[in-house]
């Protein structure tokens, strides 16, 4: 077969009106309108690879630009001069010198890069005929290792420890691998309790979300103290006691702020208090976990980078770490920082919702439970139920679809996950295949 080579690199700016019905409103985040940089590899053979980055809307054509400039780094390649040492490829992108004095490896430019490090993953999975999850299952734990950027994280994961967790989550994965494709992964619903809605609305969405088989959910809070207690019992009183409620900030509090609230907020029996502080603020996160025990503390979604990862494992900061697929540089960061998290023996809950995010994070999840952790004890994947119109799925679903459960329902009322790595947005191929 002839070498696959990426001959041209499209970028569009893709956005939703998501504001006009509070659709993912928080205390911080007023007014989104759900976005995504999205870029295109288009190819010799046919093929093309997608990739892309969530924004708020605002600020999406700064990452569009800043792709169009990476691009360049790809652009008249083949597809194994890329995947053949992924890290030295992601260290090109993040090492261009002018470019790294924007960041280091954060903001516009990391996300830039995490857009066109999916996408050549997404490229390399269809090349393959694998769903993302499956390639990357599938690959030999040296390859797995290569693509993994270890500078700067290795006084905390070295290489050869990295190379005993891999080899030690071998043991089981059939095991596993049958499990998920009877029964899925467990995952939660955010899409009830968006800071916007009315508690009318807040009641209905509720009651709709219990009769689908969801039995964990989040809502956000960051207002005021009493209406924030207040909406949480409306939420207890409509799913009661024996499911599962997360509350997330949003960055919205200081620290003594966020131990104060997340304590008068214990009465509702928190599963999690996420993004309680600044997502910079390592030490803080330490203080708010020690002195708000035993509510569970999450973060991650607005972490720049492994390093920030590397810290809040240390710092012992986090009982959940969140992971975003695009937040960081791609497919290749995101598993420095899975494998970090089972050394630490933190449980990984991916940040989804957003634009592609659900479709994303899932085979990160798959990933790590098959191959890094081997657990899904306390592990659940954000699930948001909106905007998934927008996108096709290229193989459809075969005997290789897995269900991503609604915490302990069964197969029947599932959301099913996208079979190829990165579903493509309808304006890209038309009419939705399934």
């Amino acid at each position: 077969m002839n070498e696959i080579v990426i001959t041209e690199v499209t970028v569009i700016d893709l956005r939703f009106p998501t504001s006009r019905e509070s659709i993912g409103s928080d205390a911080v985040n007023k007014d989104p309108d759900y976005s995504a940089a999205y870029c295109t590899l288009e190819t010799n053979s046919g093929l093309e690879g997608y990739g892309l980055t969530f924004t708020l809307g605002r600020g999406t054509e700064l990452c569009v630009m800043a792709i169009e400039y990476l691009s360049r780094f790809v652009k008249g390649r083949t597809l194994d001069s890329l995947t053949e040492n992924m890290a030295a490829f992601c260290r090109q992108l993040t090492d261009e010198s002018q470019f790294r004095w924007l960041g280091p490896e954060k903001g516009v430019i990391h996300l830039a890069a995490g857009a066109l490090i999916n996408a050549v993953w997404d490229l390399y999975a269809r090349a393959e005929k694998k769903p993302l999850w499956k390639l990357l299952a599938e690959l030999e734990s040296e390859q797995i290792l290569s693509a993994v950027e270890f500078r700067y994280i290795d006084d905390a994961l070295s290489r050869a420890e990295a190379g005993e967790i891999l080899k030690e989550a071998k043991r089981g994965r059939a095991e596993r691998l049958s499990l998920l494709q009877r029964e899925g992964y467990p995952a939660y619903t955010t899409s009830v309790g968006w800071y916007g809605f009315s508690d009318e609305r807040i009641r209905e969405l509720c009651r709709k979300a219990l009769a689908d088989g969801w039995t964990s959910f989040k809502l956000k809070v960051g207002g005021d103290a009493k209406d924030d207690l207040r909406r949480g019992r409306l939420v207890r009183e409509e799913i009661g006691w024996t499911n599962k409620l997360m509350v997330d900030a949003n960055q919205r509090w200081g620290v003594e702020e966020a131990i104060r609230h997340t304590r008068e907020l214990a009465e509702l029996d928190l599963w999690w208090m996420e993004e309680p502080t600044s997502p910079d603020d390592i030490l803080g996160h330490a203080r708010i976990r020690k002195e708000v025990s035993p509510a569970r503390i999450a973060t991650g979604e607005h972490c720049h980078n492994r390093v920030m990862f590397k810290q809040l494992f240390q710092a012992k900061a986090i009982d959940v770490c969140q992971i975003d697929s695009c937040r960081v540089a791609g497919v290749n960061e995101n598993l420095a920082i899975l494998l970090m998290a089972a050394k630490y023996k933190v449980p990984v809950c991916p940040h989804a919702g957003g634009v592609g995010l659900c479709e994303y994070v899932q085979h990160l999840a798959i990933f790590d439970y098959l191959c890094v952790s081997g657990s899904m004890e306390n592990r659940v994947i954000e699930y948001v139920d909106h905007l998934h119109e927008h996108f096709s799925i290229r193989y459809g679903f075969d005997e290789e679809g897995i269900c991503c459960r609604r915490w302990r329902d069964t197969a029947s009322k599932s959301v099913r996950i996208r079979s190829t790595a990165i579903a493509i947005p309808m304006e890209r191929c038309g009419k939705a295949n399934s």
